[in-house]
């Protein structure tokens, strides 16, 4: 079966100009778009699988600015486009568009289990829940241009060229290699239980990385390598574990609905939480409660 990429989405103000101009490849789904943007345009977005979102280029006046950011608040805007994002699965995203006219954006949507099997034991799943955004890479940029270039050619080249245009892609971005990966510094004792102290106290609520990274007077780049040699796995990844302890106690009350329960635990709506839980949980929220109940 074809791998086929799922999205949710609530925008305003973004109207679509042309596309998507998709490229299906092995394991990656490439979409390009060109984007007209009303005063005020903005958006919510939520994905099943991991992708990269590259702004390729737009037009706007000389106050214009473009933003990606993982609260729903106007987060501190960035510049213009140039630039790239890498979004994990489920990770909940808003999007602004300050006096931009028209953006150009080429989406790609990954599916791990293909790619788990032919990238093989390189592929190190938890460096998919690793967020980024807004950054920039000419490296990526430059085969973001190439494969841009391959969904407008109404006559495409060979499958592979597209093929190794987004594979190559996707190994610089998650800087997969065979060679052996140097041992990354642990957090001292009184920064890995801040850190954990303040995740397990705002586990409800959007946590920035850049919130965590000041509480233990590092760079957002030395933290989040520095907790994941220290616990395993990603701040974004143990705050979601946190949170799903949270709703199992939720769950147990009588009182609180599974909407109620989704909005608390602050998921965008029933079938964002139903998803999530089932993937960490193995079972829905519904099929939980009755299990307790028994």
């Amino acid at each position: 079966m074809a791998f086929l990429p799922q999205m949710q989405n609530r925008i305003s103000g973004f109207s679509v100009k042309k596309g998507p101009r998709r490229l299906s490849l092995n394991g990656i789904v490439a979409d390009l778009w060109d984007v007209e943007c009303a005063p005020g345009a903005g958006g919510y977005y939520v994905g099943r699988d991991p992708r990269l979102f590259i702004a390729l280029e737009a037009e706007g006046d000389r106050s214009a600015t473009f933003t990606l950011s993982e609260r729903s608040d106007h987060a501190p805007a960035a510049d213009l486009p140039p630039c790239i994002s890498y979004i994990p699965a489920d990770m909940e995203l808003w999007g602004y568009a300050d006096n931009i006219r028209f953006v150009r954006h080429l989406d790609l949507h990954l599916d791990v289990e293909t790619l788990q099997r032919r990238l093989m034991e390189d592929l190190d799943r938890s460096s998919l829940d690793d967020p980024r955004l807004m950054f920039s890479d000419e490296r990526i940029l430059s085969l973001a241009r190439l494969i841009a270039a391959e969904c407008d050619n109404p006559d495409p080249l060979h499958e592979l060229y597209g093929d190794g245009l987004a594979m190559a892609m996707v190994i610089d971005l998650l800087k997969l290699g065979r060679k052996k990966e140097r041992k990354r510094t642990q957090l001292a004792a009184w920064q890995l239980k801040r850190a954990v102290d303040f995740i397990e106290a705002h586990c409800l609520q959007r946590i920035r990385l850049d919130e965590l990274a000041e509480l233990t007077n590092l760079s957002q780049s030395h933290f989040s390598h520095a907790f994941k040699a220290s616990t395993g796995m990603p701040p974004h990844q143990w705050q979601m574990q946190a949170r799903i302890e949270r709703v199992k106690a939720l769950l147990q009350r009588p009182d609180l609905s599974l909407t109620a329960v989704a909005m608390m635990a602050g998921f965008s709506d029933q079938a964002h939480f139903t998803r999530v839980f089932r993937k960490m949980v193995g079972v829905t929220p519904l099929a939980f409660q009755r299990r307790l109940a028994d």
